[in-house]
Order: C-alpha cells, then structure tokens, then sequence
C-alpha cells in the first residue's frame, strides 16, 4: 500500500510507529504497520506499507460480494482506520505526543491497480 503523507503546516511532524486496519463490508481483513518518520514543513512524503491479509477474516466477509466487486464493477471499497501518533517540531522545540485517529474510504479498482477515490477524516485529538 502506498499513500502520499502531506505537511501544509509551517511546522515539521515526527510521526511513531502506526498500525492500520483495513475494512471489508465491516470486518477486517488486513493490517499494515507504517513506520516512524520525520516530515518536514511545507512537504509531500510518499509512505509504503505491505498489508497483511488475515484470510480467516477475508473468508468470512461475503466472499462473492468480493468477487463481483472486482470482476464485475472492477473495484472495491475498503476502509482504513488507525491511530497516528505524532510530535510537531518547529523552532527547535518539540511538542508533547498528540494522538489522533485516522478513518478513511477508499476505492479501488483492482485492475488498474489504482486508487478510485478517497474520503479522509481525523478525529479524537489526545494530548
């Protein structure tokens, strides 16, 4: 999994280690951990994931909703949800940790291996 990490602010970010589930129709089926980095002010970083895929879980979501969405409609709906944990560093001085959950639908499309669409929220700001 790959995904895009953007800083509009004018201060650097030094994300924790963070793990990530991944939703099928309500039940998951997936995790990925995503490493700790640093990312400065005014910047883009792409971050790469490989996803763990619990096939126990992934039998028991509707297997054949599964199948139809990838060769019928060619693409597939999932959710990631996580907690990120991070510290913001501007002149020298770092925050103390905050903590903030993480819940996005995305869309796929299978064959192209690309995203379709993506709608992304934060919640739960925890100092």
């Amino acid at each position: 999994m790959l995904f895009t990490a953007r800083n509009n602010n004018i201060a650097g970010i030094k994300y924790r280690d963070s793990t990530f589930t991944i939703m099928y129709r309500g039940v998951p089926v997936g995790r990925g951990v995503v490493r700790g980095f640093y990312q400065a002010a005014h910047s883009a970083r792409n971050v790469e994931t490989t996803v763990s895929v619990d096939q126990t879980n992934l039998m028991q979501a509707d297997a054949a909703a599964l199948v139809r969405d990838v060769t019928v409609y060619d693409r597939v709906e999932l959710r990631v949800m996580g907690d990120v944990s991070a510290k913001i560093r501007i002149i020298g001085i770092t925050s103390p940790s905050v903590q903030v959950s993480l819940d996005c639908a995305i869309v796929i499309s299978p064959s192209k291996q690309s995203l379709v669409s993506k709608q992304c929220g934060f919640d739960g700001l925890q100092v």
